[in-house]
């Protein structure tokens, strides 16, 4: 039979086993692993507690339970990726009345399924899904391993952050959401890079991304409501611009991709385009070369394109030519591509 854990998880809480996760970096990760193997799953219920919402927790695998989350605060905005053995959660009016955050938990489920039940609602998720429940409201939730450990993204959002009616934003808990499309592709490329790239963000910068990660959210579910309208002008245009960045990206390698065929793209005038990035150090043009030059920089020091020509990998990353490839290598980093690929690739082994 499971074993049920059901521990009052509120802030004062604090032991041996956790008490690094109470005052902390921004960005933090733990483990199981040096918890004893009986005590692991009490230790994961209350890390839940702290850093996703009090729960009361049941898992077939209690007496060999496993976990490790990660976590980045920014600004409000709360990402957690968890990773864990299968369990059970139930949240009851009792936990809520311990502690109530008094906001939403908008979560991607990277492995695993999840089924999800809150207020009537209930819906079966797979790899891919987003779903939501407020912290507000009971809920009941399984999580079950296909072929790996469960692995959930969790992004907070605060209830007073979100310009959206909590009635409306009610009606979209326990529902599954895409996140393969539009928007709902941007956000889970945004909590996907932040995992690999926080490390290396100053404190400023973890403040910036999170008001940016707030507005995707709150684009991303506006649109599921249709309401649009009630964002504010700064969001609807903050997102925009990590949508022109995302596809800026996406398109590197593409000759063709200028100012005006991203502003085409994303029906917007070219002079809208310019404004955008006008608070930015450099142009919308600028900004494609350098991405592309670091493109081809990191290419260039990799063993496994070795036998990849010089001027393949430039023209590979959208420039026109090897010999323009070339000439806008050496203006940024001092030196030819050639002699940047020598200086960084091992000797090959005879």
């Amino acid at each position: 039979m499971p074993q049920n854990v059901d521990v009052v998880c509120d802030h004062s809480y604090e032991s041996s086993w956790i008490h690094h996760t109470v005052e902390r970096s921004p960005i933090v990760s733990v483990s199981t692993d040096p918890v004893p193997k009986k005590d692991r799953l009490l230790w994961w219920t209350h890390l839940a507690g702290h850093e996703i919402v009090p729960t009361s927790l049941a898992s077939e695998h209690a007496d060999d339970f496993h976990g490790r989350a990660f976590s980045i605060d920014m600004a409000g905005v709360r990402i957690r990726e968890c990773v864990s053995s299968p369990m059970t959660g139930r949240r009851t009016p009792a936990h809520i009345q311990r502690h109530d955050p008094d906001g939403y938990q908008l979560f991607l489920v990277n492995n695993g399924s999840v089924g999800l039940e809150q207020r009537r609602n209930d819906t079966l998720l797979k790899a891919g899904d987003f779903s939501l429940f407020g912290t507000s409201h009971p809920f009941a939730a399984e999580f079950v391993d296909e072929g790996g450990p469960v692995r959930l993204t969790f992004m907070f959002l605060p209830r007073d952050l979100l310009p959206l009616p909590r009635a409306e934003l009610d009606r979209l808990v326990a529902n599954k959401l895409p996140a393969d499309t539009g928007s709902g592709a941007l956000l889970a490329g945004y909590l996907s890079s932040l995992r690999e790239h926080a490390a290396g963000c100053e404190p400023g910068e973890l403040s910036r991304l999170g008001g940016i990660g707030l507005d995707l959210a709150a684009v991303y579910l506006a649109g599921r409501l249709g309401m649009q309208r009630h964002l504010p002008p700064e969001s609807r245009q903050r997102t925009l611009a990590a949508r022109i960045d995302a596809f800026i990206d996406h398109h590197l390698g593409d000759p063709d991709l200028s100012p005006s065929a991203i502003a085409a793209h994303h029906h917007i005038s070219v002079r809208t385009l310019h404004l955008l990035f006008k608070e930015r150090p450099e142009t919308v043009s600028a900004t494609i070369r350098r991405r592309r030059l670091e493109r081809c920089h990191a290419d260039l020091a990799d063993p496994r394109l070795r036998e990849h020509a010089i001027g393949e990998i430039g023209v590979r990353w959208g420039f026109k030519s090897g010999a323009e490839f070339s000439r806008a290598f050496r203006t940024v980093y001092g030196l030819s591509p050639r002699d940047h690929r020598q200086q960084t690739l091992p000797p090959q082994e005879m």
